[in-house]
């Protein structure tokens, strides 16, 4: 039930890609033998710097497009930055948390690390906040294909960005539809999906190039580009947390990194600091550049995905619009592999039965569950207006992944440690107590905003 199970495909830089992250989730109900990992790893795992390229990969992705919207609603480019870099700390102290209870857990998945350290409930509670995080982000990517496609075939056709009424072959609704059923779905239905690795280079050449024009365009601003009132600071105090929630979900890789950690040749706590604290870096500086130049060129008129700001007619806009959609489209199948990957462990748990026993009928359940899954999310994608919307009701539970369940999981390890509680013991305690309340704090607070303001809208 493991994806992408031959860690040798992890190896080399040049064949890292989304469809690497996949090896994020596997069955709950596989064991594996402790001693055959350990010398497997020694003979293949994974570099410091092939770790690097793979947890940059699993961070970056669509939560991109949203971050200048982010500094726009923080309230200016010094409350986002300053916003940013404190949220920082913590998300590399939650990677290497996650390590260290790795380790003591001596589990190789997000959820079973939490399971094995928290307790059989909060074991489930985590499985059931991963499904519902892959199920949100889904349907972001849907919002994001219906987005870019539109604009790519105005560019095609021609059509001005003002046009009071366009083709019916254009709209957002269309393109949506037909890109889900004739490619998303067929790729979202197989039991592996190893094939995924191919789009890798491509991926990550579409997340760069998308900066890269950010950044020029900032530079070289297009004649016709107006930038509306920047902001120098912000409104109020508490305006700043609106910026939490895509914070959260950019920097989110904490489930995929579990599995990476495990595959290193150095499986120790030292190397994966510096692994995180470099991949955490090089993410920083992408969203920063991203994030400023965009707003900057903007200003309070950027939109939550960035590139609807631009004109249609941009070529190097519409090669950005064409790298994103193929980006998203390879990007779902993954996403809805994990997702599907935690329900069917959950459902296993729930009728007592085993992997073996249930081979029979595992291509029945999957393909159900792949068709409500994918039914479930192009509908919501439908009527959802933009992709912010989705991004600050998710990024509330991205919160979960990068402070409460690690936080929980350092608090439990420590705690079970009866022998010595020198000052460091005190000290790692408290900095669980600081995560989970703080998680709690940002998940509450940006879920509770995001309803309101879907209400009030």
């Amino acid at each position: 039930m493991a994806i992408n199970t031959n860690v040798e495909e992890w190896g080399g830089a040049g064949t890292i890609n989304s469809g690497e992250r996949a090896w994020l989730l596997q069955s709950p109900s596989v064991e594996s033998n402790h001693d055959l990992e350990t010398e497997e790893r020694r003979n293949r795992g994974v570099s410091s710097l092939g770790a690097v390229f793979i947890v940059v990969n699993a961070a970056l992705g669509a939560g991109l497009l949203n971050f200048p919207a982010a500094f726009n609603m923080a309230g200016g480019v010094t409350a986002g930055l300053m916003l940013q870099m404190f949220m920082l700390i913590f998300i590399i102290s939650g990677l290497v948390v996650l390590g260290y209870c790795s380790l003591v857990s001596n589990e190789g998945t997000y959820q079973e690390v939490v399971r094995a350290t928290c307790g059989k409930v909060t074991g489930v509670l985590c499985e059931i906040s991963i499904a519902i995080y892959t199920f949100g982000t889904c349907i972001a990517f849907f919002i994001v294909i219906g987005d870019q496609l539109e604009r790519l075939i105005e560019a095609i056709t021609h059509q001005a960005d003002d046009a009071v009424s366009v083709p019916w072959y254009i709209g957002r609704k269309f393109t949506i539809v037909v890109t889900g059923v004739l490619i998303i779905l067929p790729l979202s239905i197989p039991k592996e999906i190893g094939f995924q690795k191919y789009a890798s280079a491509l991926s990550v050449m579409g997340t760069w190039y998308v900066t890269i024009v950010v950044i020029i365009k900032y530079i070289w601003p297009d004649k016709e580009v107006t930038p509306a009132f920047v902001p120098a600071s912000s409104s109020s105090w508490t305006a700043v947390f609106n910026a939490m929630p895509t914070i959260c979900f950019g920097f989110q890789c904490h489930v995929s990194c579990v599995p990476v950690f495990n595959s290193m040749t150095r499986k120790e706590i030292k190397p994966w600091g510096l692994v995180v604290t470099l991949s955490m870096i090089i993410c920083l500086f992408v969203y920063t550049g991203t994030g400023v130049c965009g707003f900057l060129t903007f200003g309070a008129n950027v939109s939550q995905d960035v590139l609807m700001s631009y004109p249609s007619n941009d070529i190097a806009v519409a090669i950005a619009r064409a790298f994103i959609v193929i980006c998203v489209v390879t990007s779902y199948p993954i996403l809805h592999f994990c997702g599907r990957a935690v329900i069917e462990g959950l459902w296993l748990r729930f009728q007592g039965e085993q992997v073996e026993v249930c081979v029979r009928r595992e291509r029945r359940r999957r393909i159900l569950q792949t068709l409500v899954w994918f039914v479930a999310t192009l509908l919501l994608a439908l009527f959802i207006p933009d992709i912010g919307r989705v991004i600050s009701l998710i990024g509330g539970l991205a919160a979960c992944f990068i402070f409460v369940f690690p936080g929980l999981c350092l608090m439990q390890a420590k705690l079970s440690e009866t022998d010595d509680r020198s000052s460091s013991w005190h000290t790692l305690v408290v900095l669980a107590a600081v995560m989970v309340t703080m998680g709690a704090f940002i998940f509450g607070l940006t879920t509770t905003n995001s309803i309101y303001q879907d209400v009030v809208s």
